[in-house]
């Protein structure tokens, strides 16, 4: 048993470990607000860019609505935890961190990895897409229409890939190509040198990997960045434990 000048002096070390952690916990419940969010805005807004992808890509923002809510949860039993000073529920809060931080970690891993195999499979299956683009409401012929529009370019590597297809046989290159919509007719799409004039001559392929390797950098400095600081958790919820362990320490 500790003595009471003892226990009065560690009383304000747990005190302020107990601050520093709550302080934390909620700072890491956020974090899994923003992931959350960020996994919605990926659902809603990056689709196109995830249906030329291999199937799993397109699990990647529920993924992300996942780990935010898993984030949200453990955050919550965080700060139930430390305010309640259970030693116990302490040690769970750390061994559940340390189990998201190696998930995290191996995963930025992956991720980095397997960057160029992302790449060659976006590659095919975008001439797979143009391939057997129809121009209607289908998913593929859609997301082709969605990026071209949106990166101001025009078929895989250029404009001349559409030629290939079966479809500018029919119609010319599509006019999601187009610069201007309303100086663009059926007539000049149908002739490569004068579609020259009037689409965006650059291809797809390396505006989309481009912008792709741009932010698989950003997200694994973000995933490594998260993972140290869950280091930051794992070590206040085990001090504050240990010294509620030693100094027989009862929370108030």
């Amino acid at each position: 048993m500790a003595s009471p000048s003892r226990r009065l002096q560690t009383k304000p070390v747990i005190t302020c470990l107990k601050s520093v952690l709550l302080t934390y916990t909620f700072v890491f419940w956020v974090s899994g607000i923003v992931l959350l969010a960020v996994g919605v805005w990926g659902r809603v807004s990056l689709a196109v860019y995830f249906s030329l992808l291999d199937e799993k890509a397109t699990n990647v923002p529920f993924v992300l609505v996942g780990a935010g809510v898993v984030v949200v949860l453990l955050g919550t039993f965080g700060c139930f935890a430390t305010c309640r000073g259970s030693t116990w529920m302490l040690k769970l809060y750390a061994m559940l961190l340390s189990l998201i931080f190696l998930i995290v970690l191996v995963a930025a891993v992956v991720g980095f990895v397997f960057r160029h195999e992302i790449k060659t499979n976006f590659e095919s299956n975008l001439n797979l897409a143009l391939k057997n683009y129809n121009g209607t409401a289908d998913h593929h012929s859609e997301a082709v229409d969605t990026i071209q529009r949106t990166l101001h370019c025009c078929g895989v590597q250029n404009y001349s890939d559409w030629e290939k297809t079966e479809y500018f046989t029919q119609k010319g290159i599509p006019k999601s190509c187009c610069k201007s919509r309303d100086d663009c007719s059926v007539e000049d799409l149908r002739n490569p040198s004068k579609a020259k004039q009037k689409v965006f001559v650059d291809g797809c392929f390396l505006l989309v990997t481009s912008t792709m390797e741009s932010e698989m950098s950003v997200v694994a400095g973000i995933s490594f960045g998260i993972a140290c600081f869950q280091l930051v958790g794992i070590i206040l919820a085990c001090c504050l434990s240990q010294y509620i362990t030693n100094n027989q320490y009862e929370m108030v």
